[in-house]
């Protein structure tokens, strides 16, 4: 059951990462007005997908979650701080990244015993 039950909460982070990579690449008009609100020049979207779907791969892969889940961590985090920097409302936009990381994390805690062992939480 706890197995399960991290699959899905990983698998609700994934799936959100995967379509937020995927039109990373496509560049559709929401992508392309979001870059010019953070500032960032549009053809920098497709190296972005590129990494985070690559950040996706190391989490899925059972040997290799930890180190996805680290490297999505900072990925999610220099989106966080995107987002602040523009001033975004910290409680819609601003925070959804953290939001993610805290589902990829929570997922992968509860379906990897060794990693609660790792941190303990206290009862």
């Amino acid at each position: 059951m706890r197995i399960r039950v991290g699959g899905v909460i990983s698998a609700l982070a994934v799936l959100f990462l995967l379509f937020d990579g995927t039109i990373h690449l496509l560049r559709p008009t929401p992508v392309v007005e979001a870059f010019d609100q953070l500032g960032y020049p549009v053809s920098l979207a497709p190296g972005i997908g590129v990494v985070e779907l690559a950040c996706v791969v190391l989490y899925v892969i059972p040997r290799t979650s930890i180190l996805g889940a680290v490297v999505l961590t900072g990925y999610l985090g220099g989106a966080l701080a995107a987002q602040l920097r523009v001033g975004h409302p910290l409680f819609t936009e601003t925070l959804f990244p953290f939001y993610v990381g805290m589902l990829v994390w929570g997922g992968l805690t509860v379906r990897d015993h060794q990693l609660g062992t790792l941190f303990p939480l206290r009862r």
